[in-house]
């Protein structure tokens, strides 16, 4: 056996545990019952589709001149590099299949539509992320309640069974990445105003 072939038969053993881990994971959110929650989440993910929630914050945030409305439009930049990153590119190239709510028992309360793109990653994770760092980064008190709030978005869809929780996390990575892609082409673009 070559050290080429130890290699990929190593990392092929490394992403079938983490696959495991990943599966087990999203086994136990949705064998956990958690009624009370149930409706709030699902109500969050929904609200968060075409990131709505995000985009209704920088309309408020545009409003103020000075530091808002750049954080407004800083943010509103993550989320154009974030969807399209994860719908355009990595939903494509990874093609991962949706979990099988029916299978691990999702309880039908917490259900969203089964939307009928690749999970990997989850794009309301990587639009969530994208936003709350890059107005996080130009409004520092906004960092804790956005970041809150991404990390929310990202759990619900996991407990709404639409996710595996290793696609949010990548979905948080692509947005943490896209947020810095959008800070320094503002910083490029506002570079002569000043």
């Amino acid at each position: 056996m070559t050290d080429d072939q130890t290699t990929t038969g190593t990392l092929r053993s490394v992403l079938r545990d983490i696959r495991a881990v990943d599966g087990a994971v999203y086994g136990a959110v949705a064998a956990t019952p958690t009624p009370t929650l149930d409706t709030a989440f699902r109500r969050l993910s929904a609200a968060a589709d075409h990131s709505k929630i995000s985009f209704t914050v920088a309309a408020a945030l545009a409003l103020v001149p000075g530091r808002p409305r750049r954080a407004a439009l800083a943010g509103v930049g993550a989320i154009a590099v974030a969807s399209a990153s994860a719908n355009l590119l990595g939903k494509r190239l990874v093609h991962r299949r949706r979990p099988d709510r029916e299978a691990a028992r999702v309880v039908v309360g917490r259900h969203v539509p089964m939307p009928a793109s690749a999970s990997f990653p989850s794009g309301h994770t990587a639009s969530a992320v994208a936003f709350a760092t890059a107005v996080g980064s130009v409004l520092p008190h906004a960092t804790l309640p956005l970041a809150t709030l991404a990390w929310t978005v990202g759990y619900s869809r996991v407990h709404t069974g639409v996710h595996y929780p290793g696609d949010v996390a990548a979905g948080a990575l692509l947005g943490i990445a896209s947020a810095g892609v959008s800070l320094a082409a503002l910083s490029w673009l506002t570079s002569g105003e000043k």
